[in-house]
């Protein structure tokens, strides 16, 4: 049986759905509010709870103008952008993750036998959410599409050799504290990544991108240091294990649109528009 908070995130992102598929047209509140069955009134009033947004300003977060906007804004210094979304007191949001440690060519090539794993389920503001820590830091994090039982069969997938235990334990919480803002735990998430010396480039790159923020994927291979691998970074951004804590959410195509995303591409604009919401607030 849904929770009350999984009625909501289905409603909402059922919501986003249409105004993005009626974004020329425009549509009015009574609109959105008609095509979920609810009030102006709850509509309203459910969304800005949600989203932090009202369903308008959400409609201004998406479109293509605002995403060339903050485009143009990227060129500022990390510390100036960081400064400007307020979501920061050490003035370098790539500081907040203080560890981003590759595994060892030994664990990448047993599947993780060495490894034992804690994993539990959360819930967020964008529905149902699986993530995975060593003793080291977060190795997987994911948003649940299907039956919890298939997010774990996907874990266990990506370390086939390691032992598994349903435990909710710190390193887990730090990381989930991203999604109630509180910004003073953020200095405490570790990573724990499995990837090629390519791949854990480009997403060490990715927690550059600030708050708010968005780039492109030629952007992101020149900043990663391998200008002109546009398609291959793509590659390593959809093959991105930790779900938000690593923001491939953020990265757009060059001509404005948000583009697909590995957990669906409703739940990417839910996630950017939710993210502008924040910066709107912090200014």
């Amino acid at each position: 049986m849904e929770t009350q908070q999984e009625i909501d995130y289905n409603r909402i992102a059922e919501a986003i759905a249409f105004l993005k598929s009626n974004f020329k047209n425009q549509p009015s509140l009574e609109e959105a509010a008609d095509h979920v069955h609810l009030s102006q009134f709850h509509f309203q009033r459910m969304f800005q709870d949600w989203a932090g947004v009202t369903p308008k300003q959400f409609l201004q977060y998406l479109s293509v103008e605002h995403a060339r906007y903050i485009l143009k804004n990227t060129e500022a210094t990390l510390s100036e952008t960081a400064e400007e979304t307020g979501l920061s007191g050490t003035g370098r949001l790539h500081d907040l993750f203080v560890k981003v440690e590759g595994m060892t060519p030994g664990e990448y090539k047993n599947g993780g036998a060495s490894l034992s794993i804690n994993y539990s389920f959360a819930e967020s503001p964008f529905g149902n959410i699986l993530v995975a820590s060593t003793s080291k830091g977060i190795c997987y994090m994911a948003f649940v599409n299907e039956s919890q039982t298939e997010a774990l069969q996907a874990l266990q997938n990506q370390f086939p050799n390691a032992h598994y235990t349903q435990l909710v334990d710190g390193i887990q919480q730090n990381g989930l504290f991203i999604f109630n803002q509180d910004w003073s735990k953020l200095s405490q998430i570790k990573l724990h990544l499995k990837g090629t010396p390519f791949q854990l480039r480009v997403w060490e790159t990715l927690l550059r991108v600030p708050v708010g923020g968005l780039t492109t994927y030629a952007s992101l291979a020149q900043q990663a240091g391998h200008t002109g691998a546009s398609r291959a970074v793509g590659t390593a951004v959809g093959s991105n294990p930790v779900a938000f804590l690593i923001p491939c959410h953020r990265v757009i195509k060059s001509t404005g649109e948000t583009g697909q995303y590995h957990w669906g591409a409703t739940r990417k604009s839910a996630i950017i528009g939710w993210e502008s919401g924040l910066l709107q607030n912090a200014v």
